[in-house]
């Protein structure tokens, strides 16, 4: 799990620290499948559903972790925010790395407000889901 863990960390440490784009075209029927999905993972945790939550995940993120119960227990861990949220809020869609990504703003269990960026991809029978997660402060620039 600990491998798992520093390669997910990695992955999100990249991403990160890269820039946000322009919002892109996405239609209504897509961004309101996008906010389902993330609503859906984000409800699941509040209930410890782990296999729910879990099947939000895309196939690149189930298949590094494997198990949703490992998933779980990297979420409690190092998110926080999102696992136990106090308000969550939808704001725009922009695209990052050809990706789009949804940004949500989250006051976590502790009162404090991050963005979370929510990587999403589309998979061929064209549902979408959950490409990764990571946490941004309210102070660091953002596009």
């Amino acid at each position: 799990m600990t491998f798992r863990l520093l390669a997910l960390l990695a992955l999100i440490a990249g991403l990160a620290g890269t820039a946000l784009a322009q919002q892109p075209a996405v239609s209504a029927a897509d961004r309101v499948a996008i906010r389902d999905v993330i609503q859906g993972q984000v409800e699941a945790f509040r209930r410890d559903d782990g296999d729910a939550a879990f099947g939000y995940a895309s196939p690149m993120i189930q298949g590094m972790f494997g198990e949703a119960n490992v998933f779980m227990e990297m979420v409690r861990q190092g998110y926080r925010p999102v696992y136990r949220p106090q308000t969550f809020d939808f704001r725009e869609i922009v695209e990052m790395h050809g990706e789009i990504a949804q940004k949500v703003h989250v006051v976590g269990p502790d009162g404090k407000p991050v963005t979370a960026v929510y990587p999403m991809t589309r998979l061929p029978d064209g549902s979408w889901r959950i490409n990764g997660c990571y946490l941004l402060a309210p102070d660091e620039h953002q596009a």
